[in-house]
């Protein structure tokens, strides 16, 4: 079993910076509660390294693992419901659309380094499922709504 992240107010990082930052040879992560701010979370350079790796190891893995074989996207397709179980809320086309989404949000984010694209796929598909799963909130979103007035403006071109 994974060890705890332990936690502990900004301030006591600033004020006993050597026994917080000891609590890192407990914990793989230390979190930081602000006052006035986001929390923070502190690690040592070589655990968030390994964490990248693992990810990078996932997402490659993962991304040969969809275009090896002609069968390959349907075993995808198949154990998305265990690893995202709103996808039971998708039509089938979406679930096709959401896995090759992911798997192209994730080659791309590795190749930069940065994951929060993958993040915020994630939460827009599970959004899309949510509406799906509410009949009323579908119908009130896709009904004929009458005249469309044309694209919004820029709110930069408006003075």
């Amino acid at each position: 079993m994974a060890p705890e992240n332990a936690a502990v107010n900004f301030s006591e990082l600033i004020n006993k910076n050597k026994q917080t930052l000891a609590r890192l040879k407990e914990s793989p992560r230390l979190l930081l509660h602000r006052r006035d701010g986001e929390d923070l979370v502190l690690t040592t350079a070589a655990r968030a390294e390994q964490d990248r790796t693992v990810v990078a190891a996932a997402t490659r893995l993962l991304s040969a693992m969809s275009r090896r074989e002609p069968g390959s996207m349907e075993l995808l397709l198949d154990i998305l419901p265990d690893a995202f179980p709103w996808v039971r809320f998708l039509p089938e086309a979406d679930v096709h659309a959401f896995a090759v989404d992911l798997v192209d949000t994730m080659r791309a984010a590795d190749s930069i380094g940065n994951s929060s694209s993958v993040a915020q796929m994630l939460i827009a598909w599970q959004h899309t499922a949510e509406v799906h799963a509410d009949p009323e909130l579908l119908a009130a979103l896709t009904r004929d709504h009458g005249e469309d007035y044309g694209p919004v403006p820029d709110p930069q071109d408006v003075e």
